[in-house]
C-alpha cells in the first residue's frame, strides 16, 4: 500500500505541483490529517501547534516556507519536521518517497 500525503498549501497551482510530485511517486493525496503517513505543510505563524501533533502521532513532516524567514524554518525543524525552502521542496518531497 503507498503512501497517504496530506499537502497543505495556500497558493493553489504550488499546491497542485506537489499532488503531482505525490501522485508520481504512486502515493495517494489525502485531505483527512488523521489519515495520512506524510504530511506537507507550508509555514505559517499557526502551524506550530499542526506539526507538533503530526510528529506527535509518528507522522513525518516536510515544511517549507520562504528563505527570508529562516527562524520559521529552524522552529519547524525544532518540532521534529524536515524543513526546507520554497526552492527545494520538490526535491526534498521526492526524497520522502
Amino acid at each position: 500500500m503507498g503512501k497517504r500525503v496530506l499537502v497543505v498549501a495556500r497558493d493553489l497551482f504550488f499546491r497542485a505541483k506537489l499532488q503531482a510530485v505525490v501522485e508520481a511517486a504512486g502515493a495517494e493525496v489525502v485531505k483527512d490529517e488523521a489519515s495520512c503517513d506524510v504530511a506537507v505543510v507550508e509555514l505559517d505563524p499557526a502551524v506550530d501547534a499542526r506539526i507538533r501533533g503530526l510528529v506527535a502521532r509518528g507522522v513525518a513532516v516536510l515544511a517549507f516556507g520562504s528563505h527570508v524567514h529562516p527562524d520559521a524554518l529552524r522552529a519547524a525543524r525544532a518540532l521534529g519536521a524536515t524543513a526546507v525552502p520554497n526552492s527545494d521542496v520538490e526535491e526534498a518531497l521526492r526524497a520522502f518517497f
